[in-house]
């Protein structure tokens, strides 16, 4: 389902669905997501936004969601949801009700994609400089153990 689905009377059809759908490529963005949002439903909670229990149950089942990705058992479908955040807060609000729903309260979907894109690069970036270092380590003790 589009975002803007609600504006019209008829759905898209599947090639442009397909066609308009980033979840093929930020699909590998959900753990991300699941971290932002767990931690903008904290927020909302202790600035009174939701109650505690809205945020208990969104991270409950945030973290449900998460492992269920993580196991197999939940594979999104562009035909459903266009990208991930999408993906993830349609399946949350299934899971939960309108505590889900609620947790987009105060956070944009630009919000959404600044975030989970830059906690992707921090953690990459992370791997990058930790793995070259043990096939450089054999370089570098040779480059000091020469004289130049």
């Amino acid at each position: 389902m589009a975002l803007w689905s609600g504006r019209f009377t008829e759905g898209a059809d599947a090639f442009t669905q397909q066609f308009g759908a980033s979840l093929p490529v930020d699909e590998k963005l959900y753990a991300q997501d699941i971290a932002g949002s767990v931690a903008h439903g904290q927020m909302l909670a202790a600035r009174g936004v939701i109650s505690a229990e809205d945020a208990a149950a969104i991270t409950e089942g945030l973290v449900a969601i998460k492992a269920d990705i993580e196991g197999g058992t939940l594979v999104f479908d562009v035909q459903q949801s266009e990208d991930i955040h999408m993906a993830i807060e349609s399946e949350l609000t299934t899971r939960i009700g309108d505590a889900g729903a609620r947790l987009h309260t105060g956070r944009s979907r630009n919000d959404q994609v600044v975030t989970d894109t830059r906690l992707y690069a921090k953690e990459r970036a992370s791997d990058l400089m930790a793995a070259p270092w043990p096939c450089a380590r054999p370089w570098w003790k040779r480059l000091r153990s020469t004289s130049m």
